[in-house]
């Protein structure tokens, strides 16, 4: 089976690898206070031109998700997103777990939130004679990429910011595959933006070349996260080998491997669409980056699913379905190439 339905199929880089292997009998402290970690933090700050920053490592998205929100809303807030977001959907209830709504709102073609709707929902909750009745919208949460693998653009992140800031509430931007977002044909807003642009945000490792990790950025230093690590414990986010989320950082933004592993998966993933479109298939979603949304007819997915794994993502239609496929930094181009050479012949055996 050729694996496309998700970009975390692989293990690891094997530069990660070969310095997990270096490095395997250094005696460090845990819970990530030791070398590794302080050295990728201080690769990230450089790379976000971010002096100040605070940068925490965490083991996975759920968690980073979690545990950032938690830190930062009072127990009666909430937070907006997209009805398409990561937390609204696909998170198991984990930021109501902890006691805050997540305020979902209509997604658009591309998935994203727009400034206007965040102040919309501001503006209702305080125009109550009662607000307090009513969950405080206090956060607004956006993916760069979105589920639909589309960015947003820089004034569009611009408009939010200010939004927010105008209205009192925080920004945070999902970075599960920001580096995939980065690597994007017309992406105008890079790290440095985030940094200047959001509260907080973090960069997505175990979609992104690393065997796990993410590292959490609050780019102005402790005033958001005096207690993160307090936060990070309770809610299970911390490791106590600490340094191998720190050694996977460290090698990621060493060298430019970050964006260069990145820009393979993009690569690949436009050579696939390409492929799709060339055959007359429509694509659903204007991704730019790693996924790919093709509505295909059910029978030549029945065909195709006999030797390519793939997400089914809605029924259209015409018999057919929006289904996603999804590259990554470890994509072998053989095997993009073996399903192009086969969709003709499961498109025209309808």
């Amino acid at each position: 089976m050729i694996r496309f339905e998700c970009d975390y199929t692989e293990g690891a880089h094997p530069r990660i690898l070969e310095r997990l292997i270096e490095t395997n009998f250094q005696q460090t402290p845990g819970y990530g206070v030791d070398e590794h970690c302080q050295r990728a933090r201080d690769l990230i700050r450089r790379a976000c031109d971010a002096p100040e920053a605070d940068v925490h490592f965490l083991v996975g998205g759920t968690q980073t998700n979690k545990t950032i929100i938690a830190s930062l809303l009072r127990p009666y807030q909430g937070v907006i997103a997209s009805e398409s977001g990561h937390i609204a959907i696909h998170e198991t209830g984990a930021i109501e777990a902890a006691g805050h709504k997540v305020i979902s709102l209509p997604k658009n073609r591309e998935g994203k939130l727009s400034s206007a709707q965040i102040r919309r929902v501001w503006a209702a909750h305080y125009a109550e004679d009662m607000p307090e009745h009513a969950v405080q919208p206090a956060m607004a949460y956006i993916s760069q990429p979105t589920e639909y693998g589309t960015l947003y653009s820089l004034e569009e992140l611009e408009e939010i910011s200010r939004t927010c800031r105008e209205c009192g509430l925080y920004l945070m931007v999902d970075g599960a595959r920001l580096g995939y977002g980065l690597a994007a044909e017309g992406c105008d807003a890079g790290l440095p933006d985030l940094a200047r642009l959001c509260d907080v945000f973090y960069i997505g490792g175990t979609k992104v070349g690393a065997l796990f990790g993410e590292a959490v950025v609050f780019p102005r230093g402790k005033e958001l996260s005096r207690d993160f690590r307090y936060y990070i414990k309770q809610n299970g986010g911390m490791l106590a080998k600490g340094r191998l989320l720190g050694i996977q950082f460290e090698t990621l933004f060493s060298d430019g491997l970050y964006l260069e592993i990145s820009r393979h998966a993009v690569r690949m993933a436009r050579k696939l669409q390409d492929a799709f479109e060339s055959h007359g298939i429509e694509i659903r979603y204007p991704s730019t980056t790693n996924q790919i949304f093709p509505v295909v007819p059910n029978d030549a997915l029945a065909r195709l699913s006999g030797k390519y794994a793939f997400s089914h993502v809605e029924p259209v239609e015409g018999d057919r379905s929006v289904v996603r496929f999804c590259t990554c930094w470890a994509t072998k181009e053989e095997n993009v190439d073996s399903l192009i050479r086969d969709l003709p012949a499961a498109l025209s055996a309808q």
